[in-house]
């Protein structure tokens, strides 16, 4: 009989895609049930994925929402607890968020085994929280911030988790710089509306100096009818189009990519070794982007600027030099290259089956 593990996630796509891509290694070997919140169905495809809906409402310091949440976060425990019990779980894979809040309790109330997954570079709260009642942190760093030293031999270390398909729609680079030069902007499964307003601005302003195509993820239908509207009174080509979860697809058009730093994102784009310019966001959970992004940055593969001093004119500047002396930009895609090059679907289902079964 096939053990049964149940995938817990919610949130945002960054919680989202890495939970769907666990489920399609792992579906073969094991009856694998899934868990999301509110916010996070959104993103679930509901013709291929079944998945049983636990809400708890987010965390707030306001003393007056207090009984509230404590209110809430009971009734989702009692039915984390009865949904586990009834489906006999054997193990729990949380990928963190405060909404594996009552899961977790549940499988420690119930005796079950608890893998924690983290793609940050920061660890959250909610895994660092867990630990102690872990098996393990399944991670693509054995240096993440924040982390308790009595707790390192938890850490089990993968490539990126890239969901299968993606594998199949890589393509080889081409050793040279394209004209019109075709700039990816990625604000993230929640969009940026710094993007939609200053980034737009300077692509306007670039295209007065070299011809560039654009590809870019705007917040909504209204941002994105603005921004077509500008582009096009300055004679630009570009593909508008909000979060899409097969956002991979345009990778192979775009010759560079200015993004958010998710730990997604950026996985998916040194896969396919394109050269990006990381705007991490500025208020994410103990500034986890801006360090997801400093990770890759020393290890050079890519660029950082940070939004609090971001400056039309010297963005500008950066990307016309890349073009026009890309070394430092064929020096990344090499990087890239290098560091992805065991990163395959086989490789990482294979630690993945022997995690769960070593015990």
């Amino acid at each position: 009989m096939k053990k049964k593990i149940l995938i817990s996630t919610g949130g945002s796509g960054g919680h989202i895609i890495p939970a769907i891509t666990l489920c399609e290694h792992l579906k073969n070997d094991f009856e694998i049930f899934l868990t999301s919140d509110k916010r996070g169905a959104k993103y679930f495809d509901k013709t291929v994925y079944n998945y049983k809906l636990i809400d708890i409402p987010r965390i707030s310091k306001n003393i007056l929402r207090l009984p509230y949440i404590i209110f809430f976060v009971i009734i989702s425990l009692v039915k984390s607890f009865s949904f586990m019990k009834k489906n006999n779980i054997q193990i729990l894979i949380s990928t963190g968020g405060y909404m594996s809040l009552p899961l977790c309790l549940s499988a420690k109330f119930l005796n079950i085994k608890i893998y924690l997954f983290e793609p940050n570079i920061v660890i959250g709260r909610s895994n660092k929280f867990f630990l102690k009642f872990s098996e393990k942190i399944i991670s693509y760093s054995k240096n993440l911030r924040n982390f308790p030293k009595e707790y390192e031999d938890k850490i089990f270390l993968i490539d990126p988790l890239l969901r299968k398909k993606i594998y199949l729609e890589k393509k080889i680079f081409e050793n040279k710089i394209q004209k019109p030069f075709t700039i990816l902007i990625i604000g993230g499964s929640q969009g940026a509306e710094f993007f939609d307003n200053e980034i737009s601005d300077l692509m306007v302003d670039l295209f007065k100096d070299y011809e560039i195509s654009l590809i870019q993820q705007v917040m909504n239908d209204n941002n994105k009818k603005i921004i077509s509207e500008k582009y096009k009174k300055n004679g630009m080509q570009s593909e508008l189009f909000s979060f899409n979860e097969e956002i991979f697809k345009k990778y192979n058009q775009a010759d560079f990519a200015i993004t958010r730093s998710g730990a997604s994102t950026i996985s998916e784009l040194i896969f396919f070794n394109v050269p990006f310019l990381a705007i991490p966001l500025p208020n994410s959970k103990d500034n986890h982007q801006f360090y997801n992004a400093k990770d890759y940055f020393d290890k050079k593969l890519c660029w950082i600027a940070t939004q609090s001093n971001y400056k039309k004119e010297n963005l500008k500047e950066f990307i016309l030099n890349l073009i026009h002396n890309p070394d430092d930009y064929f020096e990344k895609k090499n990087n890239m290259i290098k560091f992805s090059y065991q990163n395959t679907w086989n490789n990482i289902n294979q630690k993945l089956l022997a995690l769960i079964n070593e015990n």
